[in-house]
């Protein structure tokens, strides 16, 4: 009765505790590229007042995914609404009317707007993807507000 339990049964068990747990760590390495491309994205939107349509914007972005070794999706669908930037995040740009109360004026029709940024976490481990029907998570983030000009 003592060994009830044989060796295969034992490393079955072993082999499944690895694969979790390097699937675990694989996610966590995939969220942290994902969570600091949207970090550098707003940051990039900021820096450029809102206005990504320069080349200079688009490069700085593209480079630093490259840096990092964030993934380019090959089919990445955006949300409604959302635009899609090189397979690389999805982009909305969002408008809402201010208050200028820095300046001690109160204008209701100032218009003002901001970007909201979602990048994805790639998940292409095909076992999680048949099991859970998912490729990717997404993380979303919000710039300033920009005044329009």
């Amino acid at each position: 009765m003592r060994d009830s339990i044989g060796g295969s049964v034992t490393l079955v068990v072993i082999v499944v505790f690895i694969v979790i747990a390097l699937g675990y760590m694989a996610f966590n390495v995939n969220y942290t590229k994902a969570f600091r491309m949207k970090n550098k994205i707003i940051s990039v939107y900021e820096d450029f007042n809102g206005d990504c349509s320069k080349a200079e914007c688009k490069k700085e972005i593209k480079d630093y995914s490259n840096t990092i070794g964030y993934p380019r999706a090959r089919d990445l669908s955006c949300p409604s609404g959302y635009n899609n930037l090189d397979n690389l995040y999805c982009v909305k740009k969002v408008y809402v009317q201010g208050k200028d109360l820095e300046k001690g004026v109160v204008n209701d029709l100032k218009v003002k707007y901001y970007y909201k940024i979602i990048t994805k976490i790639n998940l292409e481990i095909p076992v999680i993807r048949n099991i859970f029907n998912y490729r990717y998570f997404y993380i979303t983030g919000d710039t300033k507000s920009f005044e329009q000009k």
